[in-house]
């Protein structure tokens, strides 16, 4: 949890006064990576390592922001915002007002100070649990008590001020997962159903000391993938990935890419297909227990993003290997690639056993390796609909 209290940076910061302090937590992606945006679903978990947001209302428009590591920042709140330079954590802070205002009339602005043990541009969802948790942060302050449909109809096309072309997992997972469960997420329309995940399983997330900003260099590359996915469905003649995948079989649709795409576009529809099916694979492993299944699944899914999607680097394909060197049941990248974090697979009563080898496999290699911060036994939680 942050060493600093969220109120007491509020206080500092704006004066002393009564506030509200509200909790995020990031989310790790267990399998379906880069298919939420084509509407299919995926299975991620919430994870104990949070943003922690004080707030309190104003009685005009200005909403003021004060954050432990990024520094402060104010703005009026006009109907038309206008975007601060990329990778500026302001955009997240805008972003927030222009989505409750698609939905909402609110009247009032916020003092919020930020506080957060969540890594930033590590594919465990930092900047969408700002997102959630500003918005959250607006809506309470103005006397609004939203729940998960109303906040999924404006969350994720928030995000796409940020300049991000992505789904509404990342935001449905700090919202709306439970304890000790992941959550199986459909879309169109939007549900969440919590899986147990069984107590003989264990995860560890790990930062392969890589980064990659969305709202910075890697975002085209982000966004070219969706494009290419999106572009080989309608050269196929498919509305859309859930049509395609209702009507033919992967093996099928694999073989119509094949004589029909070009790449990048068949290598990102393949991605999508495959993906599909293991999260379909990963919840019947779940359920049985199978653990040895469900790590086959995660290895399959890395292969298939270093191979056909591509948004892997050589630091997370090291440490994927490193994991299963160390007696992981299975690893793969999580999150939107590029750099950040892998998710990996052990027995529970394996897991200090893995995380050594790990350490001794890949970190020991590298400078800037801080345990705590790098290297994160990931045990499933709630989200901030139900902290």
């Amino acid at each position: 949890m942050p060493t600093l209290d969220p109120a007491a940076l509020l206080s500092a910061r704006y004066g002393p006064g009564p506030s509200a302090v509200l909790s995020v937590p990031g989310r790790v992606n267990l399998i379906g990576e880069h298919i939420d945006y084509h509407l299919l679903p995926v299975l991620p978990i919430a994870i104990d390592r949070r943003i922690q947001i004080a707030f309190r209302r104003r009685e005009d428009r200005r909403i003021r922001a004060a954050s432990d590591v990024f520094g402060d920042r104010e703005f009026d709140w006009t109907p038309r915002l206008q975007a601060s330079p990329a990778g500026d954590w302001e955009n997240y802070l805008k972003a927030a007002a222009m989505a409750v205002q698609q939905k909402w009339e609110l009247r009032a602005g916020i003092d919020v100070a930020v506080v957060s043990d969540l890594p930033p541009a590590a594919g465990l969802s930092s900047s969408s649990a700002l997102l959630t948790g500003i918005t959250l942060a607006l809506l309470r302050a103005n006397g609004v008590d939203a729940n998960f449909e109303e906040l999924m109809q404006v969350l994720p096309e928030g995000e796409y001020f940020v300049g991000t072309r992505g789904g509404g997992m990342d935001h449905a997972a700090v919202l709306a997962c439970r304890q000790d469960c992941a959550l199986l997420i459909h879309f169109a329309p939007v549900s969440a159903t919590p899986v147990p995940i069984p107590p003989d399983l264990a995860f560890l997330v790990a930062h392969s000391l890589t980064t990659a900003e969305k709202s910075g260099g890697a975002r085209a590359e982000y966004n070219a993938r969706r494009t290419a996915g999106s572009s080989g469905l309608r050269q196929l003649g498919f509305d859309s990935f859930a049509e395609a995948l209702a009507q033919h079989s992967v093996g099928d649709l694999k073989a119509m890419a094949a004589s029909r795409l070009r790449d990048p576009e068949q290598r990102c529809f393949r991605h999508v297909i495959t993906e599909s099916g293991r999260v379909t694979r990963a919840v019947e492993a779940l359920e049985h227990g199978d653990g040895m299944t469900l790590g086959s699944i995660l290895n399959a899914s890395h292969v298939s993003l270093r191979d056909d999607l591509r948004i892997s680097n050589a630091d997370l394909d090291e440490l994927v290997v490193a994991a299963t060197a160390s007696g992981a049941l299975g690893a793969r990248l999580t999150g939107a690639g590029f750099g950040g974090c892998a998710v990996i697979l052990c027995r529970a009563n394996e897991l200090e056993k893995v995380r050594a080898g790990v350490v001794e496999r890949y970190y020991a290699r590298r400078s800037g390796f801080v345990p705590e911060v790098h290297l994160l036994a990931a045990k499933p939680c709630a989200g901030a609909l139900y902290l």
